[in-house]
Formats: C-alpha cells, structure tokens, sequence
C-alpha cells in the first residue's frame, strides 16, 4: 500500500486537507501540516474544535471545505477513518493519505475502488524528504 509510484504521483499533488490537523506546535499533525506548506502545498486544516490554526482558516469537515482538494490526510485514529474516506470520495479529491499508525484496509479499498490513490501507515514529510 505505500508504493513509491504511488507515493510519488501524491506528493505532486498540491492541494491538501488534514483532517485532524492540531494547533499544538509539538503534536505531529502541526508540523507535518507546516513543514508541507513551507514547502509549496496549500494546506487546509479540518478540525471541528477550532475555527483557524496557524493562521489558516480552518473547516468542521471536509464537506465545509469551498475549494477543490487533491489529498486528504489524515491524523486521526484508525477506528475514524472510514467516514472521513467516505467524505474524502464524495468531494472529488483524489487520494487519501493516513498518516503513521493509522489502519484501515477497508476504507482504503472503498477509496482505491472509488478511483482515489492511497497510502496508510506511512508520514507525508518523512516522504517528501526522501524524495527531495
């Protein structure tokens, strides 16, 4: 599931939702979120707890997003998952990205069946880095 012509085809991609995205500077899902945007992505921060983060404004959900989203990636816990798939297919984005440690074979089934590339268990900077 983390193959690299997948991985590669993702990281040209540049627009990206990060659903779980936390406001606390030492939880990952912040600094992967800037070191990708100081980077060239456009980052949109989905957590229903907070209306901006990092001075980006920031979404409940998904759907609430007003623009075109390429990746949705994904902090949360493997057990929340697959609704957040199922949001990720009907907004049109393109792939989904569950972030270390998060499961879930059925949700990316639902999302490779519904045409999305996706990669699990796997970090988006520790990649970009790679590839850089």
């Amino acid at each position: 599931m983390n193959d690299i012509d997948i991985i590669t085809k993702i990281l040209k991609m540049k627009t990206i939702a990060v659903v779980g995205f936390s406001p606390k500077k030492e939880r990952p899902s912040h600094y992967v979120s800037m070191y990708m945007k100081d980077n060239g992505y456009a980052v949109i921060p989905v957590n229903p707890g907070h209306k901006e983060i990092a001075g980006m404004t920031c979404y409940p959900n998904l759907e609430s997003i007003p623009e075109q989203v390429d990746v949705v990636d994904i902090f949360r816990r493997s057990e929340f998952v697959l609704p957040i798939v199922d949001s990720a297919i009907s907004m049109g984005a393109k792939a989904i990205w569950m972030q270390d440690h998060v499961f879930h074979e059925d949700a990316a089934q639902k999302a490779k069946d519904a045409g999305l590339l996706v990669i699990m268990d796997n970090c988006m900077l520790r990649q970009h880095r790679l590839m850089n």
